[in-house]
C-alpha cells in the first residue's frame, strides 16, 4: 500500500496521498457511454498525469491559411494516443495504428497498466495502440483503461462500504485544495478566485486538519462544518469537465481520476457508476454533487472557476 501512494505522489506532483483502505482490490468492468472520446484532462494534482494514462483522443491543429509546410509534414501533425503519423503518395500526413511491438518496454511492474476487458498490458504505449488496432470492431468499443498497474482480484463494493466512500473522497479534495494554496505563491497552482475561497478555509479555525481519521469524525466534521466542502467537490468537478467544458462528465473525463485511485479503493467505479443516476452515461454537476452528499440548494455552477 505504501508503495501505491508514493507512486500517486510522484505522478500528482506531491500534492496528496490518495484516501486509502488496506484491503486488496478488484471491481466490475466498467460500461462504455457511446460517445467519442475527447481530449486529454488538464492538470490536476488530485489525479494523475494524464499524458500517460487518459483515454485516447484526437488533437487537431487549425492551420493559418498562410502558414508554410514544414519539410517534415508530420513535423507539427498531432496524432491521438495509439497513432503516429505518416506520409502518404502525395507527401501528406496522416495518422495510423501504432505497431505495439515499437511501444518501449515497461521499466517496471508501475507502468503496467489494465484494461476493461481485464488485461494487463505492459505500458499505456501498448494499450493504445492495441485499442487503435481494435478501432470499429465491438471489442475496441468497450476497451476502456481501466486502472493502473497490473490487473487483479478487487473485492466487490458492499453497501455499507459504498456508504464510507464520499466520506473520505471529501476530506482528501478539501486538503489538497489546503496544500495547493499553501504551495501556490508565484506557481500559478490556482486561479485567483479559486484561492479567495481556499482561503476561507485554510483559515477557519474549525477545519479538520489532514490525517487519518476515524469514519464517524469525518462525518461529524461534515455535519459540523458543511460550507468547507462545497467548494472542493464543485473544484474537482471543473478540473473532470475539461474536453468539452459542457457540464457532464464522460468515462473518459474520469479517467484521470478513476485510475490511480481503484487499486487502492475498490467502491471507486461502483460510486462512480451510481453517481450516474439516470444511466445517461453522463454524470452532470447535480448527479455529482448529490454522490459528495451536497445539498440541492448549494449547487452552483459559479463554484466552478
Amino acid at each position: 500500500m505504501k508503495m501505491w501512494i508514493v507512486f500517486l505522489l510522484c505522478l500528482a506532483g506531491h500534492a496528496m496521498a490518495a484516501p486509502t483502505e488496506e484491503v486488496p482490490i478488484l471491481e466490475e468492468l466498467v460500461t462504455e457511454e457511446p460517445v467519442v472520446e475527447e481530449p486529454e484532462v488538464g492538470a490536476n494534482p488530485v489525479q494523475i498525469e494524464i499524458g500517460e494514462f487518459d483515454e485516447a483522443i484526437e488533437i487537431v491543429e487549425e492551420e493559418e491559411e498562410e502558414d508554410v509546410l514544414t519539410e517534415n509534414p508530420c513535423q507539427n501533425h498531432h496524432c491521438k494516443k495509439g497513432k503516429v503519423c505518416e506520409v502518404d503518395e502525395s507527401n501528406l500526413p496522416m495518422c495510423v495504428c501504432q505497431d505495439a511491438s515499437s511501444c518501449p518496454a515497461a521499466e517496471g511492474e508501475f507502468e503496467h497498466v489494465c484494461g476493461t476487458d481485464n488485461k494487463t498490458f505492459d505500458t499505456s504505449c501498448h494499450f493504445f495502440a492495441t485499442k487503435c488496432a481494435l478501432e470499429g470492431t465491438k471489442k475496441g468499443h468497450k476497451l476502456h483503461l481501466d486502472y493502473i498497474g497490473p490487473c487483479k482480484y478487487i473485492e466487490p463494493c458492499m453497501d455499507s462500504e459504498l456508504s464510507e466512500f464520499p466520506l473520505r473522497m471529501r476530506d482528501w479534495l478539501k486538503n489538497v485544495l489546503v496544500t495547493l494554496y499553501e504551495r501556490d505563491e508565484d506557481n500559478d497552482l490556482l486561479n485567483e478566485k479559486q484561492k479567495l475561497r481556499v482561503k476561507k478555509i485554510f483559515e477557519n479555525e474549525k477545519r479538520l486538519q489532514a490525517g487519518e481519521h476515524s469514519l464517524d469524525l469525518l462525518a461529524h466534521d461534515f455535519e459540523k462544518n458543511y460550507n468547507m466542502y462545497i467548494f472542493p467537490v464543485h473544484w474537482q468537478f471543473g478540473q473532470l469537465d475539461q474536453h468539452p467544458v459542457d457540464g457532464y462528465l464522460t468515462h473518459t473525463e474520469l479517467s484521470p481520476l478513476r485510475a490511480p485511485l481503484i487499486p487502492m479503493e475498490h467502491c471507486t467505479s461502483r460510486f462512480f457508476e451510481q453517481c450516474d443516476a439516470d444511466n445517461d452515461k453522463y454524470i452532470a454537476l447535480e448527479e455529482w454533487a448529490t454522490c459528495f452528499g451536497i445539498k440541492e440548494q448549494d449547487v452552483d455552477n459559479d463554484l466552478i472557476v
